[in-house]
């Protein structure tokens, strides 16, 4: 499945001219999702319209797939009912996200509307919520699945438990979705916000490391900034975030040497399938530099987790060999060529047997 890169937007909470520009920079740097709140809306039906219409047509002109958040008591003030959506429709709406659920026949029915809204559920949960709905022959291309946001600090999920509700959805190939934070974003649905992440570990976190890590899990496609407005400088961190295959970040040391950082940095790596606890070996590339002259340097130390090592001239048939570290060791026929970013160093559980993955200077 295709993964895309998405926005928060908080029309009840913010200017238009603002949130049109704020698309048009996160257009520019690809990304292609909106998260659009209706939990706030607190005027008239028809000042409501032409506001949500005029911003949602807007984004689709840019190439914005719009998913609208809704509550029930949103219908009661609009005068409109779940059994005819057209409302949405008229907004120009690509789906809307149910806040709350029914009992499963009733979104079953919902992902068969005659406008191919598609209608969102609630990931954070680990029950059979998503089961029960499959159960009634939901139109599961018309099904998503998008995580909470937890705007109170130390209310996000912890990992093993995102990792739970995750893997329900993604078991049935359900598209899905989680938020990260921006560390300057000030507007979302409510009054507290110390940033909007979906796990708790992640809120304090640069928000390329946030999405590197969603992605890496190889359970969520589309990542969504939860807050807004993430700073010009965050929208082209994230898109230029690789999506597809991890990526890490490395801090060379001073003598490394063109040789070391031609193998780092130009080849396409991936981690033996016959996999050692001590590190992660990228081995294809020893037989490529086979002739080419690796002299020691930065090899006496011990090396910690997290440093990238390449094999010198006396580590015979495993020289050029590139590795990075999980345990510490010492072994002087291996040169410190580099260290990934400390901020990254979460991510290396995610290189598993077969991985592939670049390195990239920092």
């Amino acid at each position: 499945m295709k993964r895309a890169l998405g926005v928060s937007v908080y029309p009840d909470h913010s200017d238009m001219d603002q949130d049109k520009a704020y698309l048009k920079k996160a257009a520019e740097c690809g990304f292609t999702r909106i998260f659009m709140s209706m939990l706030e809306v607190t005027e008239g039906k028809d000042v409501v319209t032409k506001k949500f219409k005029e911003l949602i047509h807007y984004a689709k002109g840019l190439g914005f797939e719009t998913i609208l958040d809704v509550v029930p008591a949103l219908f009661d003030q609009l005068d409109i009912s779940y059994d005819d959506l057209s409302y949405f429709h008229e907004l120009g709406a690509d789906g809307i996200r149910l806040d709350a659920g029914f009992d499963g026949n009733k979104e079953a029915k919902l992902t068969y509307n005659p406008y191919d809204l598609a209608i969102e559920l609630n990931m954070s949960n680990d029950v059979a919520y998503l089961d029960n709905i499959l159960t009634y022959e939901a139109n599961k291309p018309f099904l998503y699945g998008c995580h909470n946001f937890y705007p109170q600090e130390g209310t996000g999920l912890p990992y093993d438990f995102f990792e739970k509700c995750s893997i329900r959805f993604k078991n049935n190939g359900i598209r899905t979705a989680a938020f990260v934070a921006s560390s300057i974003g000030d507007i979302g649905p409510c009054d507290i916000n110390d940033g909007l992440p979906t796990l708790e570990i992640h809120r304090h976190l640069p928000i390329d490391i946030q999405a590197k890590h969603l992605f890496a899990t190889g359970l969520i496609d589309d990542v969504v900034i939860g807050n807004a407005y993430a700073s010009d400088e965050e929208l082209e961190a994230l898109g230029q975030v690789n999506r597809y295959q991890l990526e890490l970040a490395v801090d060379f040391v001073a003598d490394v040497n063109e040789v070391e950082k031609e193998i780092t940095l130009s080849e396409q790596h991936f981690r033996r399938g016959d996999i050692t606890e001590r590190m992660a070996r990228s081995t294809e590339v020893r037989k490529k530099y086979i002739d080419d002259a690796n002299p020691a340097h930065d090899n006496e130390g011990e090396f910690q987790i997290g440093d990238v090592v390449i094999g010198n001239d006396a580590f015979g048939k495993y020289k050029n060999e590139l590795q990075i570290v999980l345990q510490p060791h010492k072994d002087s026929r291996k040169n410190k060529v580099g260290s990934i970013t400390p901020s990254e160093l979460m991510l290396l559980e995610f290189i598993k047997p077969w991985t592939k993955f670049r390195l990239k200077e920092k």
